[in-house]
Formats: structure tokens, C-alpha cells, sequence
């Protein structure tokens, strides 16, 4: 295959190789999760540390990528999406927002988050890419920050990570398509109906998306209830996009408060 007959694809490639040589004269020989020495030449993540971040042990709702037991009927989601509406049609995770991966997670947000970004999310889109290329996505997008939460970060982690999947799947990445019209709170401590209302209404398509009958992947770092993924598929929805797909790198079960003694 040659780069004249598909540009667009060999270029995000090229551009894949460019930013992994970079990462790796800037750190070289070390681990980027635990800075354990490793070879020259190396991968830019250890061994141990790829399998603890992309080995998930547990069995998975496909609808909200929630861990199940292994005897739940799955017909209608797991017991709990089973009531809930979503936009999205599936969810797709790395594995539970614990241990290593929850570290690498927090570490998203950190002073060098960016280059952390691009590292995790080649282990992500390697990991994940082969569940996702049966369902024939037409494009990626970010969940999107408000621009004043981008201003003040830098970055968008989510942006990152979904440009990592389009290069791996070969598809268009489009974080322009899809705007966060007003700052949410944090959804961090509310209860499941509170985090709906606190994003309802937040996202808006751009007007001249050509969306009407494509298949678009949602990428965003953590899924909790499903809430912000619901709001931003609704958007695409309105936009007539055909199906939604929610990608992440983890799910973080919601604790609910406990039962009060009789």
C-alpha cells in the first residue's frame, strides 16, 4: 500500500511514529507508568505495566460496560443500566477504574498530561481496536471540555485518546463536530439522576457536520452512569448519525450510599 493511493491514513501513521520516537529520545529507557529501567529501544510502557493496564479480568455489560457476575442475563443491559435510556448503542471499556489504571487515569490531568495522553492511548486504541473494527465506525470524536476548562487545562485528554483510535482504526478524528455549550459542574459525588440533570442540554453539533447515516465513535477517558455519554450521543443523535459507540479507558462503578440500619 502505497502513500499515493491512501494519504490520509499513512500520514496519521507517519505522524503516529514522529510523536512515539519524540516520546522516547525525551524519556528514553524507562517506563512512562512505573520509571522502572527498561532496554534500550524499548517500548515506551514495561511489560508488567501494559498487562496490568490492558488485561481486564472481569466479564463486561455491553451496553454500559459496567463488570457483571458471570451468570447475569445481558439481553437488556446488566442490573445497572437495565433502566436507564441511553443515546449511545454500546460501551466499550479498557477495564474498572481501580489499581494502576485508575493512577494512570488521575495522571491524565497532571502538568504533563498531554505527552502522558499519547502514550496511554496507543496502549488503549492497540488494545481495543479489535473489538471496534467489526462495528465499521465511520468517525471519532472526543466527549469535549467547555472552552473554559480547555483554556485552563491546555489540553483535552479525551481529544488525544480519540486521535490515537482514529489513527489505529483509520478513520477521521472530527473534535470540531461536537461543542460543550455550557460549563457542567462537576459530576464527581452526585447521585445517578443529579449527573443527568447536571449535563442535560450541554452539547450541541456543529450545524454543518455531515453526520445524517454515519456511525461515530464517542471516546472519553472514565464512564460512570452513562450520563455525559448519553447527552453527548443525544447530540449526535439530533444530527441524525446512524449509531453511537462509547469507547473509554475505564469504568468507575457508582458506590451507592449505604442502607440505613432499621
Amino acid at each position: 500500500m502505497s502513500l499515493h493511493e491512501h494519504p490520509r491514513v499513512s500520514l496519521r501513521q507517519a505522524a503516529g511514529t514522529v510523536v512515539d520516537g519524540l516520546l522516547q529520545l525525551l524519556y528514553p529507557s524507562t517506563c512512562w507508568i512505573c520509571a522502572e529501567p527498561m532496554l534500550p529501544r524499548s517500548p515506551l510502557v514495561c511489560q508488567r505495566c501494559e498487562e496490568a493496564l490492558t488485561v481486564d479480568p472481569f466479564p463486561t455489560c455491553p451496553r454500559c460496560s459496567s463488570t457483571v457476575g458471570p451468570y447475569i442475563d445481558l439481553s437488556n443491559g446488566c442490573p445497572a443500566c437495565r433502566g436507564e435510556s441511553f443515546a449511545f448503542d454500546r460501551a466499550v471499556r479498557m477495564g474498572p477504574y481501580d489499581g494502576r489504571l485508575r493512577e494512570v487515569i488521575l495522571r491524565l490531568k497532571g502538568p504533563a498530561g498531554q505527552d502522558f495522553a499519547e502514550v496511554v492511548g496507543a496502549l488503549w486504541a492497540k488494545q481495543v481496536a479489535p473489538r471496534l473494527r467489526p462495528l465499521a465506525v465511520d468517525v471519532v470524536m472526543p466527549v469535549p471540555l467547555h472552552w473554559w476548562r480547555h483554556w485552563r487545562r491546555g489540553f483535552n485528554q479525551s481529544e488525544v485518546l480519540a486521535r490515537r483510535m482514529a489513527r489505529e482504526l483509520g478513520v477521521s478524528c472530527q473534535p470540531g463536530w461536537l461543542r460543550r455549550t455550557r460549563h457542567t459542574g462537576d459530576q464527581k459525588g452526585l447521585p445517578r439522576t443529579a449527573r443527568r440533570e447536571n449535563v442535560r442540554n450541554a452539547f450541541r453539533c456543529w450545524a454543518r457536520a455531515p453526520l445524517a447515516g454515519k456511525s461515530v465513535l464517542l471516546v472519553d477517558d472514565v464512564m460512570t452512569t452513562g450520563a455525559t455519554a448519553h447527552e453527548a450521543a443525544r447530540a449526535l443523535r439530533v444530527s441524525r448519525a446512524a449509531s453511537v459507540i462509547v469507547a473509554v479507558l475505564a469504568h468507575w462503578a457508582l458506590r451507592m450510599p449505604a442502607a440505613q440500619p432499621a
